[in-house]
């Protein structure tokens, strides 16, 4: 039965739970009651009072004041939100906050933008009738940190900034000291931004009504000629910007709070980290290799060069002696239109991208368990989820804003599984952490299997009617040597029960894995013993669970959408069937190849072996990223013509033929689709350095040069073509995504989809699939030589190999790879803090500095590759997962000694 209440005598009906401001709001605005204290992404916690309302139990009886925001509202009560007293008490309020405020208004950086002076303006004050403060009025601006500012004499201790560090990205860095009049908002222990635990999130700054937190780009200013929506350059998460600009440059970035992907937040390289795309460094005009020097070109010399190159090698060689490789950091349509240059212009399936070194192995996985190769649920469902289990992913530094949904889950004491080599952040806070041994995946994951059938804790309904091959499976499980796989994990094995009995009981579990399940021999098994984990448990097709890959780059999804692999068109159709190239060359009206396409590593052996003689690189610095440095340089030198598509010079730039100067996030559009599915706009907020050209309009260029007809990049009329020949795209339209864009698969009549495999799997029934654990071969041939286990990981500040993120703010607070060890592996080499150590492997050697920590285990070393200066991939193997030619980045087997200099080598 329907409730109502009165809001100045009208009645209005009651939603379920809503507090008196709810009610108001939804009824009259979001403005009808003042507040200072509330922001939209924080729990009510009515410190202010300004949003105080006078509650009756009948017209016009007897009133009392209460604090709206956190006050349910009472059925049949009466609300009255502006009576007289109630005016009189938000105007005493704001009085007594402005003794103690500086009244600089005209000279403040959020002027007229500023909820004190606004609600000030609104409750009429003209003079304050009450002695001026002397504490807060005296206190230094805090100007430490490359990004963050502090001004706390405007703080009105309102702890909007304080909540935000807790509530939104949990980190505790900010609260308040001292009592009364002396209380005042404090980082750790009183130190300046820089010094303290401070993630340069910028939330608080945000939440804060004044600008006592801001930060360097005068984020709250209104001083902009416009702001622009568009999505993040950076992680899988997809987080939605609004971009400040002023005199077509951009001035500052926040977070808006109706995006249905971050909320109002977003991390340090979201916010702030946008200064590369007008650095001086940036490419300004095509360069083009002669005599061994690279030279400045026109567009069109570029353009000639390129097509007659690639015209002789065809004729030469033949179309498969050309090879591209397309970017997780371009568009959707971007990505489209490459392949779509590889393989109707060119003539070849050689084309991929960076999903091979990341992803892959969870496409392929998740396809033959369950025929879709992506994430089953949205990260919105952490809030229906009872238990959350966390593979080979650190998801607070390599996707912080999901990290954060993530943290505050475990921070409520909810049940938490860690399956990590490091004790990551994540883990700290772990119910469950199982440091296992890098390459031991599949072992522990049987493991977790066996329990939960010796348990019987498996769900029988869903696997009878969902499912097949299950009672082989069940067999083989059971069959495992669990002395064997105690061993090689170095787990315990009731740890390992207590963690799969933790999963199992859940009424709903979801699970979340990274680069650290990918990146190895036995990647695309581990994501198929993951699927076999939801299928045994039943969690898959309802909210707050399924399988759900961390995406590590803005569009990595999305360029396997579009058909950036060799063996999968757009859509991932079979790019080998003949009955699918028929559907292909009807489409494209040209003849389309359905030999087999090289991936990338296939892509250098052929190189160094002298069958591939060009390559095309749009936004991928593969010397630097990929595995095996001086392999991957060998390919590159023995090209006849090499391509790069880029913002910077790269390293691999160092060996390009030509070089053509592409545009930034913020200079073009298109869609992004995140680690959910989510396609969503990205919208040009200024216009294109001069010389530079989005990489979809050079794509088009180089089509219409070498005669294949096709019009200027524009995102709306590529998408449209895309929705023609993916499937699941087919109700995709630029003008109805909107601000949050949509979840593929998108029916003709554009209906989204949310969550999948609901009723049934798209390959009909799931496929369980058993395998065994077997060593990486990079410790079978070099374990006795080379006896300690490098894994890579990404930190927060940077971004893979950190050429756009070096060209900002971010390299002030992180400087540097360093090698964390184990103090006691450090001590066997007289190694102390900020020494610098030489690793050394069988493909060459480094120099790194040391950090002694116990986030790793004895034996197992962790580090980074975001600097050119150390070069890691150098020491990195040529092993790949078994499957899907994943390099194993986490399982290389490295020697160590105490360095003398700082170099980086092969071996001879």
């Amino acid at each position: 039965m329907e409730q109502h209440a009165f809001i100045n005598d009208k009645p209005y009906y009651i939603e379920n739970g809503e507090t008196i401001l709810k009610f108001v709001r939804r009824n009259f605005g979001k403005d009808y009651i003042p507040t200072l204290c509330d922001a939209p992404n924080l729990d009510p916690f009515g410190s202010c009072r300004v949003c105080s309302v006078d509650v009756a139990m009948a017209k016009n009886g007897a009133a009392k004041t209460m604090a709206s925001c956190h006050t349910p509202v009472i059925p049949n009560s009466y609300v009255y939100t502006d009576s007289i007293r109630i005016k009189k008490l938000r105007k005493n309020i704001i009085e007594l906050v402005l003794t103690d405020h500086p009244l600089d208004c005209l000279t403040c950086e959020v002027n007229n933008n500023c909820e004190l002076q606004t609600l000030a303006a609104r409750v009429g004050i003209r003079h304050v009738r009450y002695p001026e403060g002397k504490n807060h009025l005296e206190r230094e601006k805090d100007l430490s940190h490359p990004y963050m500012t502090s001004d706390l004499s405007k703080c009105i201790n309102c702890y909007r900034c304080v909540r935000a560090c807790e509530e939104v990205q949990g980190e505790f860095v900010l609260s308040m000291s001292g009592r009364g009049f002396d209380s005042k908002i404090i980082k750790d222990f009183d130190e300046n931004f820089f010094d303290s635990d401070c993630v340069s999130c910028g939330a608080c700054a945000q939440a804060c009504p004044t600008s006592a937190i801001s930060d360097v780009f005068e984020s709250k200013s209104i001083v902009a000629d416009k702001v622009v929506r568009t999505v993040c350059t950076y992680c899988g998460v997809g987080c939605n910007l609004d971009v400040s600009v002023v005199n077509d440059k951009v001035k500052s970035i926040q977070a808006p709070y109706d995006a249905e992907v971050n909320q109002g937040h977003t991390c340090i390289k979201g916010r702030f980290a946008f200064s590369f795309y007008n650095h001086p460094d940036r490419i300004k005009t095509p360069l083009i290799r002669r005599n061994g020097k690279l030279e400045a070109a026109t567009w069109d010399e570029a353009y000639n060069f390129i097509a007659h190159k690639l015209f002789s090698i065809k004729n030469t060689y033949g179309p498969d002696a050309i090879a591209g490789i397309s970017s997780a950091r371009c568009t959707n349509e971007e990505n489209y239109l490459m392949q779509k240059f590889i393989r109707a212009v060119i003539g070849t399936n050689n084309i991929d991208c960076c999903a091979r070194v990341c992803h892959s192995p969870t496409a392929l996985g998740m396809q033959k368990a369950f025929g879709t190769g992506a994430a089953t649920n949205s990260v919105e469902d952490i809030k229906y989820t009872d238990c959350i289990m966390i593979i080979g992913a650190n998801p607070t530094d390599a996707h912080p804003v999901t990290g954060a949904k993530l943290k505050q889950f475990a921070i409520k004491g909810k049940p938490i599984i860690v399956i990590d080599p490091r004790r990551t952040e994540m883990a700290r806070f772990a119910t469950h952490h199982l440091q296992l041994k890098p390459g031991t995946n599949v072992a522990l994951i049987n493991m977790m299997l066996y329990y939960i059938m010796t348990e019987s804790l498996e769900d029988k309904e869903f696997i009878k009617n969902r499912t097949e091959g299950y009672e082989e499976f069940r067999k083989q499980i059971l069959g495992i040597n669990m002395d064997e796989m105690e061993a090689v994990t170095g787990v315990d094995r009731n740890e390992v029960k207590a963690a799969a009995i933790t999963y199992a009981s859940a009424k709903n579990a979801m699970s979340f894995h990274g680069l650290g399940v990918t990146e190895h021999s036995q990647g695309t098994y581990t994501v198929m013993l993951i699927s076999d984990l939801a299928m045994i448990t039943g969690n898959i097709g309802r909210k707050g669970v399924g399988v759900n890959p961390l995406r590590g780059q803005n569009n990595v999804q999305g360029a396997a959408d579009m058909g950036c692999q060799p063996h999968q068109g757009a859509g991932y159709m079979n790019a080998y069937d003949p009955e699918i190239n028929k559907q292909y060359e009807a489409f494209y009206k040209t003849k389309i190849p359905f030999g087999k396409g090289l991936k990338i590593p296939e892509m250098f052996d052929a190189s160094i072996k002298g069958d591939l003689k060009a390559l095309w690189l749009m936004g991928e610095d593969v010397v630097q990223t990929d595995p095996n440095t001086n392999k991957v340089i060998a390919a590159m030198e023995n090209l006849e013509l090499l391509v790069v598509q880029e913002l910077f010079l790269t390293e691999t730039s160092k060996y390009a033929t030509v070089i053509l100067p592409g545009a930034s996030f913020l200079e073009k559009s298109g869609t992004y689709t995140n680690a959910e599915r989510r396609i969503q706009k990205v919208q040009k907020v200024v216009e294109p350095l001069p010389g530079t050209k989005p990489d979809g309009q050079i794509i088009v260029d180089i089509m219409n040069r070498m005669g294949f007809s096709q019009p200027d990049y524009d995102a709306d009329t590529v998408l449209q073509e895309i929705s023609q020949i993916v499937p699941f795209f087919a109700g995709v339209k630029w003008d109805e995504l909107g601000d949050n864009g949509k979840q593929w698969p998108v029916s003709k009549d554009g209906t989204d989809t949310e969550i999948l495999h609901i009723n049934s799997f798209q390959r009909g029934l799931g496929k369980f699939h058993f395998f065994d654990w077997v060593e990486s071969n990079e410790l079978i041939k070099n374990g006795r030589q080379y006896p300690y286990i490098i894994t890579t990981n990404r930190e927060l500040e940077h971004y893979n190999c950190g050429t756009m993120t070096r060209r900002t703010g971010n390299v002030e607070i992180l400087t540097e790879d360093v090698l964390l060890i184990h103090p006691d592996d450090a001590a066997k080499h007289f190694i102390t803090d900020d020494d610098m150590v030489c690793i050394e492997s069988p493909r060459g050697k480094v120099d790194i500095k040391a950090r002694l920590t116990d986030e790793v285990k004895p034996g197992i070393l962790s580090t980074t590759f975001h600097f050119p200066e150390v070069m890691l991939n150098i020491i990195t193997s040529d092993e790949h997962d078994s499957q899907a030619m994943c390099p194993e980045y986490k399982v290389v087997a490295v020697n160590i000694r105490k360095s003398k200099g700082k170099y980086a080598e092969h071996s001879v």
